[in-house]
């Protein structure tokens, strides 16, 4: 299984009852590791001491703040302000108009925003993969990028031999330990079909969230399309939960415990929602994958 850089796969901390929304000692700020030299590739990811873990088009978020640390020497990395519900309503508002533009703009072009998305991780590539082993660093982006080439089946000097229709918002929650590639093979495929997304990450993994997020923002932008094609809201369990029961997200992918899954499978199916599954049970009791 692919991991994330070590210095991106993090432990976390809620610091939420700081005063101030961003206020800090500047001896602590002094201390995070993204200001060391050694980590200023961080900062390549447009990545900041403090970051707002809410893209619905516009960054923001008025939830609690994540420090995140690094498991190698527990040191803190950065710190993520959170969605509070009320960021999640507003962008799920936001998703869903964006989606009356994605959804009509023909196939061709949407193939052709996902091979540029995929050629923008690409690039990214080994900023992303820094600070782990060399076969672990690229598989998650390269992953996405995979994706994104084999699920372009509609393109210019190509025919549709099935219609596709778009449902509308597809949710993503992703696990702590296998977010960037989960994440992309779902993007990328529920945006050819013409959906759009909303990604919840774990929270311990926000800030890879907000940089892949920045990455894919920066193509919609200069396609000048709407950013809440593709929206993130960082949280916990209040932002998946309400996921799961929302009737506006039209389908929701979870990856995860069995254990939360089953509790998310029936949240969606009491609303006669759809789901896509892959719930991570313990390999040490050699089991594997339920779909």
């Amino acid at each position: 299984m692919w991991r994330l850089p070590r210095a991106l796969c993090v432990h976390a901390a809620k610091t939420s009852k700081l005063p101030g929304p961003w206020s800090r000692p500047a001896a602590f700020m002094s201390t995070l590791l993204i200001n060391q030299p050694q980590y200023a590739w961080l900062k390549e990811l447009g990545l900041r001491e403090e970051n707002e873990g809410v893209y619905n088009g516009s960054w923001g978020g008025r939830g609690e703040v994540i420090t995140t640390y690094c498991p190698a020497n527990n040191e803190p990395i950065a710190r993520v302000r959170q969605a509070s519900v009320a960021d999640y309503e507003e962008t799920v508002k936001k998703a869903k108009e964006a989606w009356k533009i994605w959804a009509d703009i023909p196939a061709p072009k949407r193939g052709e925003i996902v091979r540029q998305i995929g050629d923008a991780l690409r690039e990214k590539i080994q900023v992303l993969g820094i600070n782990s082993l060399l076969v672990e660093r690229v598989g998650g982006v390269f992953l996405i990028y995979t994706c994104c080439i084999l699920f372009l089946f509609s393109g210019p000097g190509h025919a549709l031999i099935e219609q596709w229709n778009p449902v509308g918002l597809v949710g993503i929650i992703t696990a702590f330990n296998f977010p960037v590639a989960v994440y992309g093979w779902n993007n990328a495929i529920a945006m050819i079909c013409g959906n759009v997304c909303l990604w919840k990450g774990a929270p311990t993994t926000s800030l890879i969230s907000v940089a892949v997020t920045k990455i894919i923002a920066k193509v919609l932008e200069d396609n000048k399309l709407p950013g809440a094609i593709c929206s993130l809201t960082c949280g916990g369990a209040d932002i998946g939960t309400a996921m799961a029961k929302d009737e506006r997200v039209n389908l929701l992918s979870f990856t995860g415990s069995t254990q939360v899954g089953k509790q998310v499978a029936l949240m969606v199916q009491e609303r006669f929602g759809k789901q896509w599954s892959c719930l991570f049970e313990c390999l040490s009791k050699r089991k594997g994958y339920s779909y």
